[in-house]
Order: structure tokens, then C-alpha cells, then sequence
């Protein structure tokens, strides 16, 4: 069997590297290509380019690279047109992969599957209709998705998130993590700006300024900064000037399990996190650290997003936990002093949000079987059907 799978950031690599081990387990022979990151490529890829190319976010942000995109999204369909594999997985990523796919489909008869249903419940409703046109098949996240998709003609599996069957850092993980870093006994504030090279020259100065107001009244902690290998540079260049003896954690000279072990020691160890809007907060939930989302775009984008946006919230641990203890700080909001007033309010009732992180990681699979072999199985059983 041959799979071409494609993913466009490291939250989309995390997913195909799990969705590749379940797909190896059940059919050892099986065959991969496409574009993908260091997890998917420890999966046994060879990612066509770097997927770096196509992490970029926002309405306005992707124009400077839009001539690039456009050829690699031409390039990336014909290789599938050419391979002629059994099944196109496109992983997150919408505005990328349901153009390959969209072109796939307008040649041929292979199967596509997209793995991250579209937030069409948060905005764009219409986006859902539009991706039927192209997509047959969608593995949902979020346990309350499989209806819009349905609704829309698409076959829909919930399928749960990798990040629920992840380890839980331990004593000893942390006390290493710890003494690797030369940290001590101080309490430690987690920083993550992000993992595109916009997000953080957007949010790190922001960042740095939230984290020197909120460090006045706790002048003993230390920030630590966990980095994507390809962001490393550009991360310690911006944090260079923050308080708090800033720490970033390089991944790039350990294996992908490693990386990602120590990450997850990173996150059990602090007291309390400073997080870009995105999947790091089910990551945090995971370990069990409270946190505070920020977030802005764009002027226009922002614009554009005030219109059309839905709900009262964008963190997942809030969607899905269904509650509001996680507090954001978005667009006109993502400003030093209400990032500053947030994280006090965390860090003085840390407990509030142990509940919806609990309630989050069940409802997202803990404790059953993976999600990325649930994942597999349910790509399996559809094309069988």
C-alpha cells in the first residue's frame, strides 16, 4: 500500500508521525511519501522540501509567499498524480492542502482524506461544503465535529488527538530537566510565542514585555522558551533582551523521541505558561500546566477575524472542556499589562484549571486506544468499505 501524506506544521507532524506508526503496525510493507517534519520523517519519509516552507498563518501573512506556495502547491499535486498512491492524507493545513487536493481530485480518482477537521464551527461555516467537493473522507480532533462534516457530505471519524496518549513527564524527567538546564529550585515560567517565523516577531516583544511586568513580583523565577528546531535562532535572537534569564530549549542534536520527551519535561516543570494560541495548549494540558493564551495578527487579519469569527473562544482546552477557565488575551487584547493581569490571576488559583485540563484530555482519548492507530484503523476501514 502507498500513502501520500502531506503536513505544513509541526502540530501537523506530530499528528502524521502518530498516524504513520499506526498505519506501520497494521501493514508493515507499506510505503510512505510527501512532505513532512522530523516526526513523520522518524515515521520513514522523505520529505520532498521542508516543511517549514509552508508554516505560515493568517490572511494577510501568506501574500509575500504566495507565488512560492502556489508552485509548491502545483508541484506537490503532480506528485501525487504521478505516484498514483492508494490514499492523499492532507494534514491540517487547509488553505495548502485542499488546493492539492482540489487539483488531485480535478485529475484523477484517488482517494483524499483530511486529517483536522476545518473550524467551520468557529468561522467560515462555508468551508465545510467547499471541502466535500474535494475531501471524501475527514478525521476529526474534537469529539463534537463529525456532524458538520457529515452534514456536508463527507464521511467523518472522531479519532482523538496523539497528544492524550502521550507520557506524563515525571519527578525524575523534571529533576533532569532541571539539573540539564542548571535551574535549580527556581520557579519556572514557561514562554511558547510560537512556531512560524510571523507568530513570533509578532508575540515575542509582547511576550517579553508581559513577562517583565508580571516578573516584578516574582523576581527569583526563570522563563524557559521551548523552540521548534527550524525557529531556534530566530527565538533566542528575541528573547535575547527578556527577564528572567531567559533558557531556550534547543531540540536540534537530539532524536525526534527525545526532543519531545524533554519538551514534555519542560511543561510538567513550570508553575505556569505564556502560550500562543494553538494545539501547545492541549500539549500543556497534557502535563498539566496552567496557562494563559495570547495571540494577535495581522492589523487587517484581525480586521477580517473580528468579523467572522463565532465563538467566545478559541482554546481548545475551553472548546473542548466546555468551559471558559482558560483566560485569553487575543488580537486587540494581546497587550502587556492584560497579559500580566492574566497570569496573575493563573498563578494565584493554579487548581481552577486542573479540571477542564482532566476533563480535556478524556474527552480527547487518555486512556484508550491511540489515536493515531484509531486514526489509522478508521482510513483503513473506510477505503475497505
Amino acid at each position: 500500500m502507498r500513502v501520500f501524506l502531506v503536513a505544513g506544521e509541526p502540530s501537523g507532524d506530530r499528528l502524521g508521525g502518530a498516524l504513520m506508526e499506526g498505519l506501520r503496525s497494521l501493514i508493515p510493507d507499506i510505503q510512505f511519501d510527501g512532505v513532512g517534519g522530523p516526526l513523520m520523517q522518524a515515521q520513514g519519509l522523505e520529505s520532498r522540501f521542508p516543511m517549514a516552507e509552508l508554516s505560515v498563518m493568517g490572511l494577510i501573512e501568506v501574500l509575500p509567499k504566495f507565488f512560492h506556495l502556489k508552485r509548491r502547491i502545483a508541484e506537490t499535486a503532480q506528485a501525487v498524480l504521478d505516484t498514483q498512491p492508494d490514499v492523499l492524507i492532507t494534514i491540517d493545513s487547509p488553505d495548502f492542502s485542499l488546493r492539492v487536493a482540489k487539483q488531485v481530485k480535478a485529475q484523477s480518482d484517488i482517494r483524499t482524506v483530511h486529517y483536522v477537521a476545518p473550524s467551520v464551527w468557529a468561522w467560515r461555516p462555508g468551508r465545510a461544503d467547499k471541502m466535500a467537493k474535494v475531501i471524501d473522507h475527514v478525521l476529526a480532533l474534537l469529539p463534537f465535529e463529525p456532524p458538520y462534516m457529515e452534514r456536508a457530505g463527507m464521511e467523518c471519524d472522531f479519532v482523538g488527538h496523539p497528544v492524550a496518549s502521550e507520557p506524563v513527564a515525571s519527578d525524575k524527567d523534571i529533576q533532569n530537566f532541571r539539573a540539564a538546564y542548571k535551574l535549580g529550585d527556581a520557579p519556572i515560567i514557561l514562554a511558547l510565542p510560537g512556531s512560524r517565523g510571523g507568530e513570533i516577531e509578532r508575540l515575542a516583544p509582547v511576550f517579553g514585555e508581559a513577562l517583565r511586568l508580571y516578573l516584578n513580583d516574582r523576581p527569583d523565577a526563570r522563563i524557559v522558551v521551548p523552540a521548534v528546531a527550524h525557529m531556534v535562532d530566530a527565538v533566542a535572537g528575541h528573547v535575547e533582551g527578556w527577564p528572567g534569564d531567559p533558557v531556550v530549549v534547543d531540540p536540534r542534536d537530539m532524536p525526534s523521541d527525545q526532543a519531545q520527551a524533554q519538551k514534555r519535561a519542560a511543561f510538567a516543570a513550570s508553575e505556569l505558561s505564556l502560550a500562543a494560541s494553538g494545539t501547545v495548549s492541549l500539549e500543556l494540558a497534557a502535563q498539566a500546566t496552567p496557562m494563559v493564551i495570547a495571540y494577535n495578527l495581522n492589523w487587517l487579519t484581525t480586521l477580517i477575524a473580528k468579523r467572522m469569527v463565532k465563538l467566545d473562544t478559541v482554546t481548545l482546552v475551553n472548546l473542548v472542556a466546555e468551559t471558559l477557565t482558560v483566560p485569553e488575551c487575543l488580537l486587540d487584547d494581546c497587550q502587556p499589562e492584560q497579559i500580566a493581569a492574566a497570569l496573575r490571576q493563573v498563578s494565584a488559583a493554579p487548581d481552577a484549571q486542573r479540571g477542564a485540563m482532566t476533563l480535556t484530555m478524556e474527552r480527547l482519548g487518555r486512556g484508550g486506544e491511540a489515536p493515531g492507530l484509531r486514526a489509522a484503523k478508521a482510513v483503513l476501514t473506510r477505503m475497505n468499505a
